[in-house]
């Protein structure tokens, strides 16, 4: 279900951005604002990098196989990685390699029909707010979701700044034109930054907080003829999916057949806590130390 929200709403983005980078693009060469340059700019990465998500969406729907065996969910990871750095690389750059110079310009830059790139920096703003909404209504979101949800929030700050620096310029402040470009390009960058820190985290095998693996363990051990736990690893493989990896003791008198049982029930018992990822249970031994022999485990 949420892989199939997530798709949507970043189906509905796409479609979104490409007009709203039509009407930018018009407005720029109608008015030479630069501004409205900027988050054109900004949008034709949106495209480029919505597309790139959305294929990364349907791709970690991939069911496991022997290349990958424990599914593609990663993919999503890779995808907003990869957006981060055109984020920074694409967008960030290209702006303050053209801001900066126009901010040491002596001649005063011309612009004209001003209110009209005015009224796209605002018609703008309530398209974008309309899948913002939607992603910000979900429960969860995927990596690629989350990704996208950011970007969002990124467009409606830039839009911003774009819109005040659009403001100026009509009361006669022209080098507010290159600085309102500045800070998009900076909101991109430092935005850009947090994402690619966060999925290369997961990339590289990001484990569940303590308090998670606290809560996996008590549900272990609340299975029928758990001992104890000696090991307890996990780590995510997708969006809210999680590969674990435990040891529970027996008693040493059961036979095979019921460990495996046991074994079978606190699979079952996890699974569900773990986004119906892979859990991995190994049945040893229970040897009781002389404190727990004296105080045996509840």
């Amino acid at each position: 279900m949420q892989e199939h929200e997530d798709i949507r709403s970043i189906q509905l983005t796409l479609g979104l951005y490409v007009f709203i980078f039509a009407i930018k693009l018009a407005a720029y060469f109608l008015t030479g604002v630069m501004a409205v340059l900027a988050e054109a700019l900004h949008t034709l990465s949106d495209i480029f990098i919505a597309g790139f998500l959305l294929a990364a969406a349907f791709y970690s729907r991939r069911k496991a196989d022997q290349v990958h065996p424990f599914g593609y969910g990663r993919a999503q990871n890779v995808a907003a990685l990869v957006a981060a750095t055109l984020f920074i690389s694409f967008t960030s750059f290209e702006l303050y390699k053209e801001a900066i110079p126009r901010l040491f310009e002596h001649e005063t830059a011309t612009f004209q029909n001003v209110p009209v790139a005015l009224g796209v920096l605002i018609v703008s703003m309530a398209i974008a707010a309309a899948p913002l909404f939607k992603l910000f209504r979900q429960k969860t979101r995927g990596a690629a979701a989350k990704a996208q949800f950011m970007e969002l929030i990124n467009d409606e700050l830039g839009l911003l700044a774009a819109l005040l620096g659009t403001l100026l310029v009509m009361a006669g402040v022209t080098i507010a034109d290159p600085i309102a470009a500045m800070v998009v390009a900076t909101i991109i960058a430092v935005n850009a930054a947090g994402l690619f820190r966060e999925n290369l985290s997961f990339l590289l095998g990001r484990a569940p907080s303590p308090e998670f693996i606290a809560k996996l363990e008590a549900a272990a051990r609340s299975v029928p003829g758990v001992k104890g736990i000696h090991y307890l690893h996990a780590e995510y493989i997708g969006p809210d999916v999680i590969h674990g990896d435990i040891h529970i003791q027996v008693e040493p008198t059961l036979r095979v057949v019921e460990g495996h049982s046991i074994a079978k029930a606190v699979d079952l018992t996890l699974e569900p806590l773990m986004g119906n990822g892979i859990c991995e249970v190994h049945v040893d031994v229970y040897k009781p130390t002389p404190t727990t022999a004296e105080h045996p485990t509840e």
